[in-house]
């Protein structure tokens, strides 16, 4: 069968980051307007004679030496001399992330960017854009399979090689340049959009993840009455359905309409300048909802993200409502096991605890002794089992002392190790809400009390521990903790 494509354009050279991205958006939106300018088309009854292709943009540099440039920065680095390569994907949402890989790149290393098209096919569904209505029913009746005339998702190109560490590049290249190809970032993309019942595009830097609806409201509470305000640095408050607040500084308006039925893991966002703002999403219970929602964020390539959540206290020293804060993990989650091994360490990133911790005493008005009565920090254990007090006590109660563990909730080591997986830093910090080992369990009454006088407290502690990892530079809060020996040099 033939195929329709568009002229290929040839790879221009660029040392300037702004104009290299501008070529690349150029090619992004002429390849997928081909696309769905052709689906327009035969949904008209104008059937194609071929197929219908056209490919992602890509971006290449060369490097000729093992030096490299002076930067406190982790990341922005070629490794190995060599050619290294990425394909591209949704150049308008990720606009300021290229303009700075482009500039570190070009600090540490000269040379310059070179963008071109690549050999790999954009898929049809990730040309359509979210918000772009299709005659699905003259398509059908048709009687045509849209892969007859164009290119679906081909998942040999969507996998997490690369990020895993498990990729072997050719010697001499292309090396990868980005953990994540561009139609693994768009099957990302389309899936956030699933889950969260908000665009990618609303999604900040700043992540808190929960398991519990109770924040969520608290969450939504405090983001309305910040846009009510006038609050000096979020701009608008977003939720499911793309449903806009505006601050009362810009207008107060609110448009967008909330969906009929909740998405899975909703998520709301409270939105700053560039990005700086905090996205807070509601996983629910479980390991398997906390990888696959970080599965997804992590190509937003977020500057941190955090669990704010329940958990079982282990000890009989704590309290109903103490905080715990996580500086290690008891892995048996088993939803990570392909991918990263349970004999890998997730370190406690130093920034992320002193921030947490910083913000505990802030909030809580404590400090020193004071804060060790309403906080600890030791070691959590995420199981996949939420049952896991009908064991059998004596070998699990055993596992759990050999361990230190504290704490025992079904997300955290989640959360952790997809952080260190994807490089994006990480943290955690509990409340206790039950001592199950110690038969101390919340009568209805007393959950009531728990929740309305701890969920306030907890979520401001972890809105200001977002806001002091906003205001550090760059090269503190991307940890070389994070980074292997042969890293991507985009972050």
């Amino acid at each position: 069968m033939t195929t329709i494509s568009p002229p290929r354009l040839d790879t221009q050279s660029f040392t300037d980051p702004e104009k290299a991205w501008a070529h690349l958006a150029d090619i992004y939106h002429r390849n997928t307007s081909f696309i769905r300018g052709h689906l327009s088309q035969l949904a008209k009854g104008i059937v194609p004679e071929g197929r219908v292709r056209a490919c992602y943009p890509q971006v290449e540099v060369r490097s000729t030496s093992f030096g490299k440039g002076e930067s406190t920065l982790p990341y922005g680095y070629l490794h190995t001399p060599g050619l290294y390569r990425t394909t591209v994907t949704a150049p308008d949402l990720f606009r300021t992330y290229f303009q700075e890989q482009f500039a570190v790149i070009l600090k540490n290393h000269g040379g310059t960017i070179d963008i071109g098209e690549s050999d790999t096919p954009i898929p049809l569904h990730f040309a359509v854009q979210a918000n772009e209505r299709i005659d699905g029913e003259a398509l059908n009746a048709l009687n045509i399979p849209l892969r007859d005339v164009f290119d679906a998702p081909d998942l040999a190109n969507t996998d997490d090689e690369i990020a895993n560490g498990t990729f072997v590049p050719p010697k001499g290249g292309p090396y990868p340049l980005s953990a994540f190809t561009a139609p693994r970032v768009d099957y990302s993309l389309f899936r956030l959009s699933h889950y969260t019942g908000t665009d990618a595009s609303h999604f900040q830097n700043f992540v808190i993840f929960t398991n519990y609806a109770f924040y969520i409201d608290e969450f939504c509470r405090v983001a309305k009455e910040y846009m009510s305000s006038g609050h000096g640095h979020y701009e608008s408050f977003v939720e499911p359905g793309n449903v806009v607040t505006d601050n009362a500084l810009r207008g107060g308006t609110v448009a967008g309409t909330s969906p009929v039925r909740a998405p899975q893991m909703p998520a709301y966002h409270l939105k700053a300048d560039r990005g700086r703002g905090i996205t807070m999403v509601n996983i629910g219970v479980g390991p398997s909802n906390a990888k696959t929602i970080t599965d997804h964020i992590a190509v937003l390539r977020p500057h941190a993200w955090i669990m704010l959540g329940h958990c079982a206290g282990l000890r009989n020293s704590q309290e109903l409502g103490d905080f715990v804060l996580a500086h290690a993990y008891v892995r048996e989650d088993h939803v990570l096991d392909a991918d990263l091994p349970v004999s890998v360490p997730i370190p406690a990133l130093a920034e992320v605890q002193v921030a947490l911790e910083q913000a505990v005493e802030e909030i809580t008005q404590t400090e020193g002794v004071e804060t060790k009565k309403i906080m600890r920090t030791g070691t959590v254990a995420t199981f996949d089992n939420r049952n896991w007090e009908l064991r059998d006590q004596a070998e699990i109660t055993q596992r759990l002392s050999q361990s230190r563990a504290v704490a025992l909730d079904m997300e955290s080591a989640t959360i952790a190790a997809n952080g260190f997986r994807f490089r994006v830093a990480y943290g955690t910090l509990l409340c206790v809400s039950d001592k199950p080992l110690h038969g101390e369990l919340k009568l209805p009454g007393m959950a009531s009390d728990f929740y309305r006088t701890q969920v306030n407290r907890h979520l401001q502690i972890g809105l200001r521990a977002m806001e002091i990892l906003r205001d550090q530079p760059a090269e503190r809060l991307h940890s070389r903790k994070l980074r292997s020996f042969a890293e991507t040099a985009f972050q």
